[in-house]
């Protein structure tokens, strides 16, 4: 599947279809078994990606497996209030633990995004790509990215909070119940939404950027060319002809290049 048609189907029936369900199902459907398939049709089609579409297993899709099981199974602890608000943050505290928690580890999670987002295919270019990953400068930037989406996930969790504490305040299974977390779940799956995914954006940008200024100048004039693997195979030979213990300071890269080849590589990683 298409990362765009897949970006699609997440915005449908991760956030499209909860609301219209509260908004349109509760009346016929009842008001308990609407909210919970608002709940879990967002829990289903995660799965339903991760086990029979992609069937892709690494950190990532572990990741996004275990969070769309806490919410499905968060589902069924029936609260109003202020435990609600609690429990409708829950997935952000945990985005905050996961990526603030490991920056502060020798390996943040970042370098494992960037590991299985790049999917290196062969024993040599795993290795080639553990050694860039383990320069100092990547490995601070790596940290970094993990501190931006940490640090996101904790202001859009707190916020998160206080909309879900002020918006709803009706009683559990209730139509009003209901339609308040459904106009609160359309004003987050968009206000909390888009800083999240421009954080994202801006941390693989980062850690791509880090990379590719110690990856060799193509020969061509265009700022964004240059395969990653093909870059990083020079570098290496270039590494083995000098010193094969020693990492390897690029000077010849320009700015504007490596920025360029950064934003090309990360917006590849959402599909654009």
């Amino acid at each position: 599947m298409k990362k765009s048609l897949k970006l699609i189907l997440d915005i449908l029936l991760g956030a499209v279809a909860p609301v219209v369900i509260l908004k349109y199902g509760t009346a016929p459907l009842g008001t308990l078994p609407a909210y919970l398939l608002a709940a879990l049709v967002p829990v289903a089609w995660v799965l339903l990606d991760l086990l029979v579409i992609t069937r892709h297993f690494n950190f990532i899709s572990s990741y996004t497996g275990l969070s769309a099981i806490m919410r499905g199974a968060l589902a069924f602890w029936y609260v109003s209030g202020a435990l609600f608000a609690l429990k409708d943050s829950a997935s952000y505290a945990v985005a905050v633990l996961v990526f603030g928690g490991s920056a502060f580890l020798a390996r943040p999670v970042t370098r494992g995004i960037a590991f299985q987002g790049l999917g290196p295919d062969t024993p040599e270019r795993e290795r080639a790509l553990d050694r860039i990953l383990d320069e100092p400068s990547v490995r601070v930037t790596l940290r970094d990215a993990a501190l931006i989406i940490g640090a996101t996930n904790l202001l859009a969790g707190v916020a998160n909070y206080i909309i879900n504490y002020r918006i709803v305040v009706a009683p559990f299974n209730t139509p009003a119940f209901n339609d308040q977390v459904a106009n609160v779940n359309a004003i987050t799956r968009v206000v909390l939404a888009l800083p999240d995914m421009l954080a994202v954006f801006w941390a693989f940008s980062l850690m791509y950027k880090a990379m590719y200024a110690l990856l060799p100048a193509d020969d061509g004039t265009d700022a964004t060319a240059g395969d990653f693997w093909e870059l990083l195979a020079v570098r290496e030979k270039t590494i083995a002809s000098v010193n094969p213990t020693a990492g390897m300071e690029l000077t010849d890269v320009s700015e504007a290049s490596v920025h360029a080849r950064a934003n090309r590589q990360a917006r590849e990683e959402f599909g654009m």
